[in-house]
């Protein structure tokens, strides 16, 4: 459950990596907008997402990254919003799109609401991090492609409402790789004001900070532990989701990939296609099954660029069939001679490799 944000601020925006007149003109932001239309932008796979609408391919070469322009002072309604909030995150401005990684603590980017989830899960991957919310999965991976920070994570699947195709889509969609995993059971509280109890509540909200900023007491939430001690709420009851076993698998993404090595269990991601024609998909999965090669997971994902293939057939008219791309984990890694084998004999029309992580 991510939880809802109050009136969008706190929240790293769209706006906020890209403002006119501040950064749109730097050559660094241009060939970072450029990057972002994915892994197979230039093979139709992937069409860019709607939230991005001021992005635009500008440029088919990468450039060395130039030295930072002279900061920009942030508007004042940003700072405005950052003195409110107090401890809470700020919203990132211009300046910190250059701010230098060396000799800092790691950032890490989630969407959502401070307490929400996704940032317990990132605390879960990197313990001393410091976590940056956004407002949208499309600028999380942003912030990690525009060096605002270090790791992104992201839930991929849940095991109530089953996969994130949105989060499916954007991996195509930009030049990240896997480089973790988080698994992070969901334990939802029912929280109020300090001294509220459970039959005073006539309602229920998303978002605890709204009980704790406008003092609701005939109100509660639904949120995190973390988002009860974030939010001064006292926590009336816990564990209150329909499934006790409600576990959200989450990926940690980064913009350099993990080196695969022989000495220790890896698990892979890769995506392909597939021609039209019986038993395609079967051959496909046989390579790894005849290499004892364990499958962890297997998704498909419609080609947005060409959805439909007209097929001729001996009956009147004709059949259509849509176009596929195969998400698959295997638990080898790409050192591992079986997974080369396995790969070399792989009849797909596009194979690509999304990332590996450790199993230990």
């Amino acid at each position: 459950m991510a939880l809802r944000s109050a009136g969008g601020f706190c929240l790293l925006g769209m706006r906020d990596l890209g403002r006119r007149g501040e950064i749109e003109a730097s050559p660094m932001l241009r060939s970072a907008e450029f990057a972002t239309m994915g892994r197979w932008g230039q093979l139709g796979l992937c069409v860019k997402p709607v939230e991005d609408e001021n992005a635009s391919a500008s440029s088919s070469s990468s450039s060395p990254r130039p030295t930072p322009p002279r900061a920009v002072e942030p508007p004042d309604e940003i700072g405005k919003w950052s003195r409110d909030l107090g401890p809470l995150p700020k919203p990132l401005s211009a300046n910190d799109i250059y701010a230098p990684a060396e000799g800092s603590n790691v950032r890490v980017a989630y969407q959502g609401s401070p307490g929400a989830f996704s940032e317990v899960a990132a605390l879960k991957a990197y313990p001393q991090c410091e976590t940056v919310p956004c407002e949208q999965f499309e600028v999380v991976f942003k912030a990690v492609e525009l060096w605002v920070v270090d790791k992104a994570v992201l839930p991929i699947e849940n095991t109530v409402t089953g996969s994130i195709h949105r989060n499916y889509d954007l991996l195509l969609c930009h030049r990240l790789h896997i480089v973790g995993e988080v698994r992070l059971a969901v334990n939802h509280c029912l929280m109020a004001l300090s001294g509220v109890k459970r039959e005073e509540l006539k309602r229920v909200l998303s978002h605890p900070q709204l009980v704790s900023s406008k003092k609701l007491r005939d109100a509660g939430a639904i949120a995190s532990i973390r988002a009860a001690h974030m939010y001064g709420l006292n926590i009336l009851e816990e564990g209150i989701q329909d499934c006790r076993d409600n576990v959200t698998r989450f990926l940690v993404l980064a913009r350099e990939p993990i080196i695969p090595r022989g000495d220790r269990p890896f698990k892979t991601s890769i995506v392909f296609t597939l021609e039209e024609g019986p038993g395609m998909l079967f051959k496909a999965l046989a390579v790894f099954a005849m290499r004892k090669i364990n499958l962890t997971k297997i998704e498909s994902r419609p080609q947005r660029n060409r959805p439909l293939r007209v097929v001729d057939d001996l009956n009147f008219g004709s059949a259509k069939y849509f176009d596929y791309l195969f998400h698959v984990d295997f638990e080898a890694s790409m050192a591992d001679p079986r997974a080369q084998n396995a790969l070399s004999n792989l009849q797909v029309s596009i194979l690509m490799e999304m990332g590996c992580i450790s199993c230990i």
